[in-house]
């Protein structure tokens, strides 16, 4: 027992004699230090899709009975004039994808695998268990929580977490400041690598059982120093720089997370689905100046989470916060606004309470799946 930090086995009975083909195959795979084998998947269900192909759950099959549940990115070949177009870009998307699974950062999804099957390729992620801030902006998840919950909880819900918004669901500003500084630090360590991810917009934040918040879909991302020769965004939440043509930049994920966090405190769109390039060019110039009309009046009137707002979206990407760090760190960032509240005493337990509110949901998406609600209007991903 000198060797005290070492698990030992205690089996009752006479000692156990290894085969000793067994453990002559143990030795040869440890004296070779190289291993492979075939990895099993069976596709569960769909859970997204988009320009660049389909997300599927699914099951990853090993031995003895293990399964482990991953999500898998198939990306399309159909954008691409040439097979070997779709090649060149798929070898890009694999070196940025190898730098992020080095990160492992608790708000960055986890990369686990690049794989080609019959030349199509796949990305291997972790398989977040929760919603993606789309989903919880539907305004009908909602209504079921509001018919569910007591009076007491209800007025816990609506002061502290989120209430109804003029279109959507709108989240208490210290609920939505508190997920921005997720989306912050994981914008911070992608930054450090030289990486962008380009695609910041309500579907690709998911916020795990646990409420702590993850950047998910890095199809997008890109290497700073080696950008795609075509990028893909999502026009309502891309920078205006980006939408004109220029670079794409750590300032321009900052001003996409600025247009969800707007989202999240008005509880509305900042831009109309219907709006041509021109027009939201334009709209996107003016935003700053017209948040005391969008924002509703609890949000107005604090000069400091205005001001937050309008420097993640300044139309200038030189007016924007510097960094993700200095947008967290700096006297008019994202942390000041929360020790503001701390002070105030108007402060909570974000962490908790999201985690509370999340198996609400998770409890009511059951009771609607097992035929205990019905809601004409409710239609869960």
């Amino acid at each position: 027992m000198s060797e005290e930090e070492k698990t030992r086995a205690f089996i009752e009975g006479e000692p156990l004699i290894p085969s000793d083909t067994l453990l002559k195959r143990y030795k040869n795979l440890l004296h070779h230090r190289r291993v492979q084998w075939t990895t099993y998947h069976r596709f569960v269900r769909e859970l997204g899709s988009g320009g660049q192909g389909i997300v599927y759950l699914s099951e990853r099959k090993g031995a003895d009975g293990f399964n482990q549940p991953v999500a898998m990115k198939v990306f399309s070949p159909e954008r691409f004039p040439t097979t070997l177009a779709y090649k060149k870009a798929m070898e890009r998307i694999a070196r940025v994808a190898s730098r992020i699974a080095t990160i492992q950062h608790d708000n960055i999804l986890d990369v686990q695998d690049f794989v080609d099957r019959d030349r199509i390729r796949i990305m291997v992620m972790e398989w977040i268990d929760g919603y993606d801030l789309r989903q919880l902006m539907n305004a009908d998840r909602l209504s079921l929580v509001r018919e569910l919950a007591s009076v007491d909880r209800w007025e816990h819900i609506n002061s502290v977490i989120a209430t109804f918004g003029p279109e959507q669901t709108r989240f208490k500003a210290g609920v939505a400041v508190a997920l921005v500084r997720d989306c912050l630090a994981g914008l911070a360590a992608l930054h450090r690598q030289k990486i962008v991810h380009g695609d910041i917009k309500p579907a690709n934040i998911m916020l795990k059982r646990s409420g702590n918040a993850k950047l998910i879909d890095m199809g997008s991302a890109f290497e700073l120093d080696d950008p795609p020769p075509n990028r893909a965004c999502t026009p309502a939440y891309a920078a205006p720089e980006v939408l004109e043509g220029a670079s794409c930049t750590p300032r321009s994920d900052l001003a996409s997370l600025g247009y969800v966090l707007i989202e999240m405190l008005s509880g509305v769109p900042c831009f109309p689905a219907e709006t041509n390039l021109r027009e939201l060019l334009e709209m996107k110039r003016r935003l700053p100046q017209r948040l005391h009309e969008i924002l509703p009046p609890e949000v107005a009137c604090n000069s400091h989470l205005v001001n937050l707002c309008k420097r993640f979206v300044a139309t200038d990407p030189l007016r924007r916060f510097p960094s993700a760090e200095d947008a967290e760190l700096l006297e008019d960032g994202a942390a000041q606004f929360h020790r503001q509240l701390v002070f105030g005493d108007l402060a909570s337990e974000y962490g908790h309470d999201l985690f509370i509110w999340l198996e609400e949901i998770r409890k009511i998406d059951e009771l609607h799946s097992d035929g205990g609600l019905d809601s004409t209007n409710w239609h869960p991903k």
